[in-house]
């Protein structure tokens, strides 16, 4: 495993992304990954996405928002010396707990086995929604990858993202829960629209009956407009790429799974968002901190 070296990041805090074709600039997009159940790969999607869009020359920032048990960093082989709970319980600046990734991706870990950090008071929650503004001047992308299910937690990153992709897999239990999850995102009336990521799919018919399936349902007792982002093949050497903790898409990064996620990386970058008034990592962070009142 590295240690990676975090000070480096220091050096970057006052840069500022220059405005495009004289358009003012409206701070990073907000992707937020997440998954109805466990064990759909939704980490190692944010994981290799991070680096797919880094590759495409943007700056990427990673908050593993799956606090307390976040496991990011086991995906890219590194020991953080620092995380939240630091930043949280020990007054360490939020510059200090970001660590440099693959790529030139930023990662904050969420810390794994605290307690304290999958049960934050108020005030704890306003100190680190506090802190995540002050990286708005310095990335293009923030993806935050989420526990998963349908806690207050992970329905707080969801509502709060200016994008929110679920990560799904053909099992009917996977699907099940997806339903459960966007089914409270529409009952809260949180997004217009839900990316879904097929992961694991034995085949184009198979991918497409699962999208089709929680479409179908979506179309006849929701609002919410599900749009398929992308699918990941199964490939045995995912698993191989866990175990010995290096992102696929760099270990293999001709293998049809990074091609995928390179795909996938590409419809998030040539999709024309529309600005909002609330956009951007200060919207998110605005709206974040009304809902976890």
């Amino acid at each position: 495993m590295r240690i990676f070296q975090r000070n480096i990041l220091k050096e970057r805090r006052s840069e500022v992304i220059p405005p495009q074709d004289g358009a003012p600039y409206r701070g990073p997009r907000v992707l937020t990954v997440t998954s109805g159940k466990g064990g759909v790969g939704k980490t190692n999607l944010t994981v290799n996405l991070a680096i797919a869009l880094a590759q495409e020359g943007q700056r990427v920032i990673v908050l593993d928002a799956d606090l307390g048990l976040a496991n990011v960093e086991v995906l890219l082989g590194i020991i953080p010396s620092l995380n939240l709970y630091d930043h949280l319980f020990r007054d360490v600046p939020i510059w200090d707990i970001m660590m440099p990734g693959p790529a030139g991706i930023k990662i904050i870990s969420g810390g794994a086995g605290f307690l304290e950090l999958a049960n934050l008071t108020g005030s704890q929650r306003s100190k680190l929604l506090n802190s995540i503004e002050k990286l708005n001047s310095l990335a293009d992308f923030v993806l935050i990858d989420t526990g998963a299910g349908i806690s207050k937690d992970v329905l707080a990153f969801c509502a709060a993202a200016d994008e929110v992709y679920t990560v799904i897999t053909p099992e009917p239990t996977s699907l099940t829960d997806a339903y459960g999850l966007i089914k409270v995102l529409d009952r809260f009336k949180l997004h217009k629209e839900v990316g879904l990521v097929v992961n694991q799919s034995h085949g184009s018919g198979e991918s497409f009956s699962s999208v089709q399936r929680l479409s179908n349902l979506s179309e006849r007792y929701l609002t919410i407009k599900l749009t398929n982002l992308g699918t990941i093949p199964y490939n045995q050497l995912v698993v191989s790429a866990v175990k010995n903790q290096k992102p696929f898409i760099l270990a293999k990064p001709q293998s049809n799974v990074a091609e995928a996620v390179k795909a996938i990386a590409y419809s998030i970058l040539k999709k024309d968002l529309k600005v909002e008034a609330e956009g951007s990592l200060r919207g998110f962070i605005s709206k974040l901190a009304r809902l976890f009142k």
